[in-house]
C-alpha cells in the first residue's frame, strides 16, 4: 500500500516522520476520516471545514482545498489500485523544539493515509454500555485529534470483536456517544440524540443524518439523556463516516429490532440515495429549495 507525506506517494513501508514533530512529541494534530464511494469522496467539503476550524484552535497554520485534496486522493487511489477506500487526512503541528510552544505552527505535517474497505459491510451491532466514562474535551469542544487514549481504554473493555460497540458515558452519567460512532435512537416517531454538550464529537455523519432528518421533516432531538430513556426506544442506531448507518440488535440485556427496524430500513435507503448521486449537505440544501 502506498501513503501520502508532505507532497509525495510513497511505500507504506518507506514512511518516516520526525521524532521531534509535536503531533508525536505532545499530540498536536487532527484528522478527518472518511470514504470514496465511485472515487469520489464523500462530503469532503464537511470533513474539510471541521479540519480547518480544528487547525485554527490548535494554531496551525493550514489549509487545503477541495482540488488538491481530491487530487491527492486520485493519485493514491491508483497508487494502491483501489476504486473505493477508507482515508484518513492526518495534519500534524510538524517539527518543534523540546517543550511546550506558544506561537502557532508554520510547517505541518500533512499525511493521507488509505486502506481498503471492508468487503462485507456490517449488517447490524450489539453494543454493552461502558465502564471507562467519556472524558472531557481539552478545550471548549470535542475536536477529532490525536488525543485517543479514552476511546482506546473503551475498544480495550470490548477487545476486538467487530459486531460490537461500546457506548460511553460522561462523567455526570449522560449518553455520549460509542467509541468509533455516534448514537441514535427512535421513540414515537421522534429521533433523538445526545447534545454536544455531552462532550461527544460533533461527526460529519451524524450532521448529515440530522440534516437528512429535517429535511424529510422528521423530528430530531439533541439533548442530556439517560440509560432509561435508551432502554424504551423503538429502535437503536449508530453514524459514523465508514460504516454508514448501522442498527443496533442489543444493548446489554435490552433488545431491538436491530436491521429489521423499520424507521432505520428507510433512513439507510434514503441515505444510501445520497451517497450514490453524491451529493453534500449544501447540494442537498440547495436541491430541496429548488424544487420547493
Amino acid at each position: 500500500m502506498y501513503v501520502y507525506i508532505n507532497g509525495k506517494v510513497i511505500p507504506n513501508e518507506q514512511a518516516r516522520i520526525s521524532p521531534f514533530d509535536h503531533g508525536f512529541m505532545y499530540g498536536l494534530g487532527v484528522f478527518e476520516t472518511f470514504r470514496t464511494y465511485n472515487r469520489h469522496p464523500f462530503l469532503l467539503d464537511d470533513h474539510l471545514a471541521r479540519l480547518h476550524k480544528s487547525l485554527v484552535d490548535m494554531q496551525i497554520r493550514f489549509s487545503v482545498s477541495r482540488e488538491e485534496t481530491i487530487a491527492i486522493i486520485q493519485q493514491l487511489l491508483a497508487a494502491n489500485r483501489l476504486e473505493d477506500a477508507y482515508i484518513r487526512l492526518n495534519i500534524s503541528a510538524g517539527i518543534g523544539d523540546i517543550g511546550l510552544q506558544i506561537d502557532a505552527y508554520t510547517e505541518p505535517t500533512v499525511i493521507v493515509y488509505m486502506k481498503s474497505l471492508p468487503e462485507i459491510a456490517v449488517k447490524e451491532k450489539m453494543c454493552t454500555i461502558l465502564k471507562t466514562r467519556r472524558n472531557s474535551p481539552e478545550g471548549e469542544t470535542r475536536l477529532k485529534s490525536h488525543h485517543y487514549f479514552n476511546n482506546v481504554l473503551g475498544k480495550r473493555e470490548m477487545r476486538n470483536h467487530p459486531h460490537m460497540e461500546g457506548i460511553f458515558l460522561n462523567d455526570y452519567g449522560f449518553l455520549a456517544e460509542g467509541i468509533v460512532s455516534n448514537l441514535f435512537w427512535v421513540k414515537d416517531g421522534i429521533v433523538y440524540t445526545p447534545a454536544l454538550e455531552t462532550g461527544i464529537l460533533n461527526g460529519v455523519t451524524r450532521q448529515f443524518v440530522m440534516a437528512m432528518l429535517g429535511v424529510s421533516g422528521i423530528r430530531c432531538e439533541e439533548g442530556l439523556y439517560t440509560l432509561k430513556d435508551l432502554e424504551q426506544a423503538e429502535e437503536v442506531f449508530l453514524t459514523n463516516s465508514i460504516q454508514e448507518i448501522v442498527p443496533v440488535s442489543r444493548i446489554d440485556h435490552f433488545v431491538y429490532p436491530g436491521e429489521r427496524g423499520v424507521f432505520v430500513q428507510s433512513l439507510k435507503a434514503h441515505y444510501a440515495c445520497f451517497t450514490h448521486s453524491l451529493w453534500t449537505r449544501y447540494q442537498l440544501t440547495e436541491r430541496i429549495s429548488m424544487e420547493q
